[in-house]
């Protein structure tokens, strides 16, 4: 019986610290991954990702977003990296707080040598925010921005003002109003944020041309705008993603909650010429 209970808390014992020992090695391997990457590009690297993460041993999943913790660890990232060294942002994120995108954002545009953002898979609202105050945003062929039209709660800005238009003011209740004049307000702070980004590197009229396009709520918050759609408004978008960046996102793994809903072989696929083993 001594036995049997000595073998329970060893196994309860491992149990409990084998996915310590498990995150450990996986930061480590991301750590050496980073470091590649940066004697390869002669750069400091940053990563910004955001998957669901399972919480504790429950494995409750969680939705991640950029927030103030965030900024303030990639704006100690960059005051720690001296102004003649480049900055590479690998970028993968939803989006999030507003005020925290555009303190990475600000402060990107201002680090004096080249800023580059890798978008493997999408950078969405607040990323694609972060995204434009680079010198070069290299993206997968098949990642994706998105509009940064800000979000009042669960209604785009956008859509609030709309019912000023569409219904006579003494039929719109107290809260509506109010909501409106909010929403008016985030739209030409946005509109504004996004227009300084861009004027690094296309003249003004261009630069307030696509500030409306993406701020003022031309599409749904989740339209998808690919590399195709990048270049014409003007953005100075690459598809040389170096392959220590999908390396690197191979070590962020998403966490399962059952069956994973996509399998495949991982190894690469290559068309075989008729007659040959």
């Amino acid at each position: 019986m001594e036995i049997f209970f000595q073998l329970f808390w060893l196994f309860f014992i491992l149990s409990a610290l084998t996915p310590y020992l498990q995150q450990q090695m996986l930061l480590g391997a991301r750590a050496r991954k980073m470091a590649e990457l940066e004697r390869k590009r002669k750069s400091r690297v940053i990563t910004l990702i955001h998957r669901q993460e399972a919480v504790s041993f429950l494995g409750i999943p969680i939705s991640r977003f950029i927030n103030i913790d965030d900024s303030e660890q990639v704006l100690r990232a960059i005051r720690l990296t001296d102004k003649n060294v480049p900055i590479d942002l690998i970028l993968h994120t939803p989006g999030g707080l507003v005020l925290a995108a555009e303190q990475i954002a600000e402060a990107l545009l201002r680090h004096p040598a080249k800023v580059t953002v890798f978008v493997p898979h999408y950078a969405m609202s607040g990323g694609t925010l972060i995204a434009l105050a680079a010198d070069e945003i290299v993206m997968d062929e098949n990642a994706v921005l998105g509009p940064v039209d800000p979000q009042l709660g669960q209604y785009p800005a956008a859509s609030i003002l709309k019912v000023l238009e569409k219904k006579p003011i003494q039929e719109i209740d107290d809260q509506t109003l109010i909501l409106a004049d909010m929403a008016e307000k985030a739209l030409k702070q946005v509109k504004a944020t996004v227009k300084n980004l861009l004027l690094k590197r296309m003249p003004e009229e261009k630069a307030e041309e696509v500030a409306t396009l993406l701020s003022q709520g031309t599409w749904t918050h989740d339209y998808p705008i690919d590399v195709a759609q990048a270049r014409e408004m003007g953005l100075p978008v690459s598809t040389e993603m170096p392959l220590e960046v999908y390396e690197l996102m191979d070590l962020y793994p998403q966490a399962q909650g059952g069956k994973p809903s996509v399998q495949y072989v991982p190894v690469p696929y290559r068309h075989q010429q008729p007659g040959r083993p």
